[in-house]
Parts: C-alpha cells; structure tokens; sequence
C-alpha cells in the first residue's frame, strides 16, 4: 500500500480506484465536476442531468469500498443535484451533516428573477456509528471579551470555554478571488481552510485521505501541511503539473527573517 501514498494519478478515477484495496483508506473528500458545464479542459462537466446522475453513482460505488469501517464522506455539490445525491448515498452511508459553505461573494447585480447563489452544499456521511471525529481538534477559539463575559465560577474551568467551540453546519469562508495567496489556475479551487477541517476532524494523524477528482490538489495541499498521507487522481494534465508544483512549494525552506 505504501506504494501508492502521497501520489497523484493522472487518470479518470473510474479507472484508477480498482486499483486501490478495499478498506484502506480514513477519509474520502470528493469535489467532482457539479454538473454545470464549467471547462476543466475536457467534456467531463458536459453531461446531462441523467447521464451525470448516473456517472455520480458509479464513481461512488467504486470509491465508497476504499474506505475503512469507521470511515467518512464528504462530497462538496451544487444545490441543483444535491437532493438528489443524498438520497442516493443515503442508502449507502449515514447521513451526519449538510455543511453550506457561504463562499462570501459580495452583492453585485445578478440574477432579477431569482435570488443570488452564493453557497455549495456539502454532505458528510459516515460508515458506521463509531466514525473516526476529533472534535477538539477543529475547535474556534473564543475571544477574550467571551471569555471575559462567561467568568462565573460555573464557567472556570470548562473545557468547552477553553478549547473553543464546535463549528457550525454554515461554514463562511471567502472564495479564492484572482488575487489570493492561494489561487491557482483552477475555476473552481477550494479554500485550505475548508479542507484542513475536514481532514483534522475525520482523518487521524498519519491517516489516509482519498480525493478521486484532484482538481488543483488542494486535499493532497493539506493532507501534507496535516501530517495526513494522501492519494488521488486527476485527469487532466495541466492540473496535474499544477498540483506537483504546489507540493514542491511546501518542500522549500521557509525565508529567513531580516
């Protein structure tokens, strides 16, 4: 197995994840294509409704096996298909959390015949009733003037006031606008922030995440910068260079102080 940690295949996952052992894996992050026609260098977001709806159950079947007993799901999706993949993988999995992600895009014009879209939907399932989750260590700290505020005796002491507190199911986390540290040449890249919380709350230190569509490879980002092993696939070479340029980033020696 350790043959195949910490790479990025350059293939369609279909292909790619019968090669992977069953069970072998702690977590699945997957951020496939949402249906909606975007151009990731191929036809691979150009299906129909149900032809697409079809594609999402046969890569979920073939990836849902690689995951250990204890395992979980997260699945980012668009609310256009997200009714529907639920209930699909709600016959699978236990359904845990609807995460939105409130991608704080500003008010600018839009749409007069609908309200504006400014989130993604994201599914957290789980295997079994004993799934791997270290709430602790995704916390959010409190700020002194909490902390001031709850300084009865009742309150000393707590653990809940002193590590912080349990995220909510709305996560708001700015996209990645053209001129963040972060971007990279990807329409659709995902904030670090999102996918170190996941891999920190459902993938033990040393654990495996799988990612079947890699995109810009901001899970094998974060697994790296986690202290997570990683493996995934992505079919498209450009993002493929892409993601091997990010990780030899994380490789070079920090700049030293003037």
């Amino acid at each position: 197995m350790t043959l195949w940690l910490d790479r990025v295949f350059c293939e369609d996952a279909l292909a790619g994840l019968a090669r992977i052992p069953d069970a072998s894996v702690d977590l699945l992050i997957a951020d496939p294509p949402y249906g909606l026609g975007k151009d990731y260098g191929n036809d691979s977001d150009k299906l129909d409704a149900e032809a697409y709806l079809h594609w999402t159950e046969q890569w979920v079947d073939a990836a849902l096996p690689k995951l250990k007993p204890n395992g979980s799901f997260y699945i980012f999706l668009t609310w256009r298909y997200s009714p529907e993949i639920f209930v699909m993988l709600k016959k699978r999995m236990t359904m845990i959390n609807e995460i939105i992600w409130d991608r704080r895009v500003p008010s600018m014009g839009g749409s007069t015949r609908r309200y504006s879209s400014v989130h993604d939907t994201v599914g957290f399932f789980a295997k079994a009733k004993d799934y791997y989750f270290d709430l602790d260590a995704v916390r959010i700290p409190y700020d002194a003037e909490t902390k001031k505020a709850r300084s009865r005796s009742i309150f000393v002491g707590a653990k809940w006031l002193e590590l912080g507190y349990n995220p909510k199911d709305v996560w708001s986390v700015s996209r990645l606008h053209r001129e963040h540290r972060e971007r990279a040449d990807h329409p659709t890249q995902k904030p670090l922030e999102i996918v170190e919380r996941m891999l920190k709350a459902s993938c033990p230190p040393g654990g495996v995440v799988l990612d079947p569509f890699m995109g810009s490879g901001t899970t094998a980002v974060a697994a790296k910068r986690c202290g997570r092993r990683f493996i995934g696939f992505e079919l498209n070479p450009e993002y493929c260079e892409l993601i091997e340029n990010r990780l030899a980033e994380l490789d070079k020696p920090e700049p030293e102080a003037a």
